[in-house]
């Protein structure tokens, strides 16, 4: 399970709708299962339907969490359009087997936050947490 500081997760919704209608993204740090940082990326490909993180940012935070022992939890990205779930290219694109890859959907009346776990092109949901 993935437990997610309701802080964090406004900031995930407003970040979202700022860069909408481009895919916002991100890293999510903590420790354990917890939740605690969200850093904003660029979506170097600045586009609707997916992202690709900026990758001197994402060298940058990494090596900053790692310094004050944050440790990247999660990737994270929205759907400004479409339903929290991974897409064809997220989950060829989903590198990483160790980490979580949360999705935000903005479609319909409420966002929709999902996390999941994806190795070997295999999909495994995980259950998110909105935690005080």
């Amino acid at each position: 399970m993935l437990k997610i500081k309701k802080e964090i997760y406004l900031e995930l919704i407003k970040y979202a709708w700022q860069e909408a209608p481009i895919e916002a993204c991100g890293y999510l740090g903590g420790s354990g299962d917890n939740v605690t940082e969200f850093q904003p990326l660029t979506n170097v490909d600045a586009a609707e339907d997916h992202f690709r993180l900026n990758p001197e940012e994402q060298f940058k935070v990494v090596r900053d969490w790692r310094a004050k022992g944050i440790k990247p939890l999660a990737v994270f990205h929205s759907h400004p359009e479409t339903p929290a779930r991974p897409s064809e290219e997220d989950i060829r694109l989903a590198f990483d087997p160790n980490i979580s890859y949360v999705i935000l959907s903005l479609k319909g009346d409420t966002p929709s936050i999902k996390s999941f776990k994806i190795r070997k092109g295999l999909v495994e949901p995980e259950a998110v947490e909105i935690v005080d």
